[in-house]
């Protein structure tokens, strides 16, 4: 139940984000959810999109540097505390939540949140185990 996000390495000059959504859309790649973290010289770009093994392809053809990472998509009430809920869970379970970001949700009152964790099967089960149940990757790529 994880879902892979491509995370794309960029320089951090003006223009350059443009480039990486061109290639996406040219492609008619769609993207579900996108994240940027920047540092002095480079950024990370992590993007969700609706075909991973097409967007991992045509960003590698045009020379970027990608990884893929397992991450988990939960659905949670757009509402005050609807995700404290699944931090608690995630945190009196031991599970260190090391960045997140968040897109909206097909269905009014809900928003869709991507977590990456040390240990995406014991956050699993720790969701699970408190009727959270993780968005599977054809979930998103369906939206």
């Amino acid at each position: 139940m994880t879902v892979k996000q491509i995370s794309i390495f960029l320089e951090n000059k003006p223009g350059k984000l443009a480039e990486v959504t061109d290639v996406l859309a040219e492609n008619r790649i769609n993207l579900r959810a996108l994240s940027l973290a920047e540092a002095s010289d480079f950024g990370i770009v992590r993007i969700i999109v609706d075909d991973v093994y097409n967007a991992s392809t045509v960003l590698k053809d045009a020379d970027y540097v990608i990884s893929i990472n397992k991450v988990l998509a939960v659905t949670v009430p757009d509402s005050p505390g609807g995700l404290a809920k699944v931090i608690h869970v995630l945190g009196s379970n031991g599970v260190n939540v090391e960045y997140m970001y968040g897109f909206t949700a097909q269905k009014k009152g809900m928003a869709n949140m991507i977590f990456r964790v040390e240990d995406n099967q014991k956050a699993i089960d720790a969701l699970m185990k408190e009727g959270i149940r993780p968005v599977c990757q054809e979930e998103l790529e369906n939206l």
